[in-house]
């Protein structure tokens, strides 16, 4: 066999997670969060989604938050990058959380299919509706911000062309 075509071959066997993005937004001592349905059951999740093609972690980030909530927001800094399977063992997701300021809310900004509504929650309130989250990230990456993991914004890299973007 041609190398070239073993190697594409074996590529196209790689087994890839999801690669997905969240923001934490706080303000007031309550966070951004969103009420969807996701294959029918009616969960609590940080605005999230995956990265597109050709658009850095960062744009992904502030992306999703628009859609979803209708706020425009300003990444201020990084939390962690998290992994988890879900109990089904059909998803399996890399997300890259980001903390973001809330600087403008376009309440005419139709939101995403699935989405019912943007909510400000309390961590306390939060916890209380456990059973209702979308994953264990979300929980704990309110309680990993809460506890001070704030990295700095530059500590997601794009490069593109040779260069830092």
């Amino acid at each position: 066999m041609n190398r070239t075509l073993e190697n594409t071959a074996e590529a196209t066997e790689i087994w890839r997670p999801d690669v997905t993005v969240a923001t934490i937004v706080p303000r007031d001592g309550k966070f951004l969060l969103v009420e969807e349905i996701v294959h029918g059951r009616h969960v609590l999740n940080q605005p999230a989604g995956h990265l597109e093609s050709n658009e850095s972690l960062h744009e992904a980030a502030c992306r999703e938050t628009l859609e979803e909530t209708g706020w425009t927001v300003e990444l201020t800094g990084f939390v962690a990058v998290y992994q988890w399977s879900n109990a089904a063992g059909s998803g399996h997701f890399v997300r890259f959380t980001f903390v973001g300021k809330p600087l403008a809310h376009d309440a005419a900004r139709p939101l995403d299919s699935g989405i019912v509504r943007a909510c400000w929650l309390s961590r306390d309130e939060i916890a209380a509706r456990s059973v209702e989250l979308r994953s264990p990230m979300v929980l704990r990456g309110v309680d990993d911000f809460l506890a001070g993991r704030h990295l700095p914004l530059d500590t997601v890299v794009a490069i593109s062309d040779g260069h830092s973007a």
